[in-house]
């Protein structure tokens, strides 16, 4: 149905999302990874000439919203936090710790996007401009409280060093939008999930920051819905087929990084109760049914292909990272390397051409 060209686009974008490079902080050296978050830009003229006088209503309501600040006095640390956390397992530390910096570091991304968007706006459209601004506001907020909490295992990130430091990845704004939107509800789905299974299972909370989740998702909604109403002020980024091409595209790219991210931290979410990969489901499965609301297509996550062939994927990524580890020559490592990246690469394009579910057809559903 697409072009050949179209295909090769895809899939030197998707490498591109997959092989993303390491976060540079003080006091914490990481070892390269391939999946971590990145810093995006945009074209800031192309956005300010944006016109959303189709649905402005919808940002009314939604900067009203922002405004109301529901969250002005959740971030504040209680007594829990006071007490010292070197009872927790080394390795359990570990993967909490590298868990608050790529949280961190992911809100702080966000940050700088939404506050560059906010400037440049300002003049253009003064309406998604301060909605920019408010949900900088948020992500500064999450990055701020998180960075504390990592300085209770007496570490801390630079941000001012990683805002100087950190290379930025261009996306045209329709990517800015699929990307960021899907990013705001997964974590809304991510954050909701843990919140949920903690109440649960409290004996499972082995730090207070999970008793903030709750609130602090619906931030993530908020910011979601936010970016469903740019998307839908553009219906040239839904309803044609180069747009079902693209959701497709960053539905997969969000859902596979969640998912191998998560396969190499099975410790951290036994160390919390959670089955990495049936919390991973769920999530994906909740994403989904969220992304259909807006997106012309969604993934048929409950063909017994997709988690298959998703496991698949995790596997080989987790013997590329074995690799990495031996002390090989690094040509014999590549020469390895090869045939471990062809068979992922095989069964995300495998993934990608399961025939996705036209969401479209029950927008005006009751679900």
């Amino acid at each position: 149905m697409c072009s050949i060209n179209l295909l090769r686009i895809l899939k030197k974008e998707f490498i591109a999302s997959i092989m993303q490079t390491t976060i540079q902080k003080e006091q914490v050296s990481n070892k390269e990874t391939l999946l971590t978050p990145r810093f995006y830009t945009t074209d800031f003229e192309e956005m300010a000439s944006m016109n959303i006088s189709e649905n402005e209503q919808d940002f009314f309501a939604i900067l009203e919203e922002f405004r109301a600040d529901y969250n002005s006095q959740h971030f504040i640390r209680d007594e829990e936090f006071n007490q010292s956390w070197a009872n927790l397992e080394d390795k359990t530390k570990s993967l909490f710790i590298e868990f608050l910096e790529r949280s961190c570091t992911a809100e702080f991304s966000g940050f700088l996007l939404y506050k560059e968007l906010s400037r440049k706006l300002k003049d253009s459209n003064p309406i998604i401009a301060e909605c920019f601004l408010l949900m900088s506001r948020d992500e500064a907020r999450h990055a701020g409280f998180l960075n504390k909490a990592i300085g209770d295992f007496n570490l801390s990130l630079d941000l001012g060093f990683l805002t100087k430091s950190r290379k930025y990845t261009f996306f045209s704004p329709k990517f800015i939008f699929y990307a960021t939107y899907l990013s705001e509800k997964i974590g809304y789905w991510r954050y909701i999930t843990i919140y949920r299974h903690m109440e649960q299972y409290p004996e499972h909370r082995i730090y207070p920051i999970f008793k903030f989740f709750e609130n602090w998702c619906q931030d993530e909604n908020r910011h979601g819905d936010f970016f469903a109403a740019l998307l839908k002020s553009q219906p040239h980024f839904l309803n044609d087929w180069k747009a079902k091409m693209w959701c497709r595209f960053f539905l997969l790219s969000v859902f596979a990084t969640m998912y191998l991210n998560d396969f190499q931290r099975v410790d951290f979410y036994n160390a919390i109760g959670l089955d990495s990969r049936q919390y991973d489901m769920q999530v994906i499965r909740k994403t989904n049914e969220s992304a259909a609301r807006v997106f012309p297509v969604a993934l048929d996550v409950d063909n017994p292909k997709f988690f298959k062939y998703l496991d698949s994927c995790a596997c080989n990524n987790r013997a590329l990272i074995d690799i990495d580890k031996q002390n090989f020559l690094p040509f014999v490592k590549t020469f390895i390397k090869g045939p471990l990246y062809m068979s992922l690469m095989l069964n995300l394009i495998k993934i990608y051409l399961i025939k996705p579910i036209d969401s479209q057809a029950v927008w005006n559903t009751v679900r």
